[in-house]
């Protein structure tokens, strides 16, 4: 007898299947907290999850690729994926979201979806989205004469202008770090011209579009509006937010949660949030976030699917929201009460109508990197908008040396 009920709950074990999850930072931790109901809900699968620092995964991914070790599925920023689409890394998933009942492209938010979709193939599922808006002191705006947030870059200049003539010794009407390159990334978006041309092989940055953006925001420094600063400069950004040194701040949805565990109950009445401005009216911002994929060397692919979309009812996503402020990609889950009414997300909940991916291509984020480098010069004054957009066109050029070989081979084959 007891030979025979070892058998048989070996043979148990053995059907079970055990999906590899691979989920970066906080996320990672909260995420295990919502599996109990997918794993009743499919009591042939358990789910075992790695969580991994963001400051080491995407070596952790590479290295895995390499040693043909992947997860089954995995949290990967919107920015990674044209990198491991172009290693053959992931399994599509048009016929999957195709056949779904849960998700369903036209619920998502446009810029957000079209992240995931590189040559025309769906490769992700957006998780949660991520993109950059404006927070302002409203008491510092309406001493300034104003009862509105700005809604196109002439507005907001006035304000800016209006609030810097306030006088105040040691503020400003604008923080701009210079170690961030998503605000100026932002500004670029709203133009009608890409920041890549000819398919990603060469750089745009010299065209009339990004020269534009600039401009625009090597002003801002020019007239005193920001300092030229980076955010380590400021030993607690949300305390010199509450204390008024700057009225405006470009920033994320995190730092929703930052200020309102952060500042004394006194002060949450002065500030708020609004979508961020652009060039003649309201603005396009950053498609960023993370989505959900699943590896094509995985053995489980079906099975994976059926945890993308548990995590992608808005339900679970609801829950997902309040585990972790994280903002949600469906415009099902903003209909949730709670959130619907949250002042401070609302902005979002607009700006997300109007986000744009950055280009997507592998090289991205180190052209990115050298775009913020090169316009910390030329906040300094060490280029003008034009030798700085020539000199980021260089730089992106021989980033994208290799790319442009590629290309030409698969051409010519």
């Amino acid at each position: 007898m007891f030979s025979l009920a070892a058998a048989a709950c070996g043979s148990s074990a053995s059907r079970e299947t055990v999906l590899r999850f691979w989920a970066m930072g906080r996320e990672g931790e909260v995420v295990a907290q919502l599996l109990p109901e997918f794993e009743r809900a499919h009591p042939g699968i358990r789910v075992h999850v790695q969580q991994l620092p963001w400051t080491a995964a995407h070596e952790k991914l590479l290295t895995a690729f390499a040693g043909d070790a992947t997860p089954d599925l995995c949290q990967l920023g919107n920015t990674w994926i044209p990198e491991l689409v172009a290693l053959n890394a992931l399994e599509p998933l048009d016929q999957y979201a195709a056949a779904s009942a849960i998700v369903h492209a036209s619920d998502y938010f446009a810029g957000i979806w079209d992240t995931n979709r590189v040559d025309g193939k769906l490769y992700g599922v957006p998780w949660y989205v991520d993109t950059r808006l404006v927070f302002y002191r409203r008491d510092v705006l309406q001493h300034a004469g104003f009862s509105a947030p700005p809604r196109s870059w002439q507005e907001w200049k006035r304000m800016l202008a209006a609030v810097e003539k306030q006088g105040r010794p040691d503020r400003y009407a604008m923080l701009l770090p210079l170690n961030e390159f998503e605000p100026l990334l932002a500004l670029a978006l709203q133009q009608d011209e890409p920041l890549l041309r000819e398919d990603g092989r060469w750089g745009n940055f010299a065209g009339a579009g990004f020269r534009r953006a600039l401009a625009f925001y090597l002003e801002i420094f020019q007239r005193g509006w920001a300092p030229r600063l980076a955010t380590a400069a400021i030993s607690n950004v949300w305390h010199e937010f509450g204390r008024g040194r700057f009225a405006f701040y470009v920033s994320g949805p995190w730092n929703i949660g930052e200020l309102r565990r952060r500042l004394p109950a006194g002060q949450q009445d002065t500030w708020t949030t609004a979508p961020l401005p652009g060039p003649n009216g309201p603005g396009a911002s950053i498609a960023g976030g993370s989505s959900l994929v699943v590896f094509r060397a995985s053995r489980h692919q079906a099975a994976a699917w059926r945890l993308i979309e548990f995590l992608s009812q808005p339900a679970v996503q609801r829950r997902f929201h309040a585990l972790t402020g994280d903002l949600p990609p469906r415009r099902a889950t903003w209909e949730d009460p709670g959130l619907a009414a949250d002042r401070h997300a609302r902005a979002f909940r607009e700006q997300l109508e109007r986000v744009k991916p950055a280009p997507k291509i592998p090289e991205w984020e180190r052209i990115a990197t050298e775009m913020r480098l090169v316009a910390e010069r030329a906040v300094h004054g060490e280029l003008s908008v034009d030798q700085a957009a020539q000199e980021l066109d260089a730089r992106a050029n021989r980033i994208l040396e290799k790319r442009r070989w590629l290309l030409a081979r698969r051409g010519a084959g």
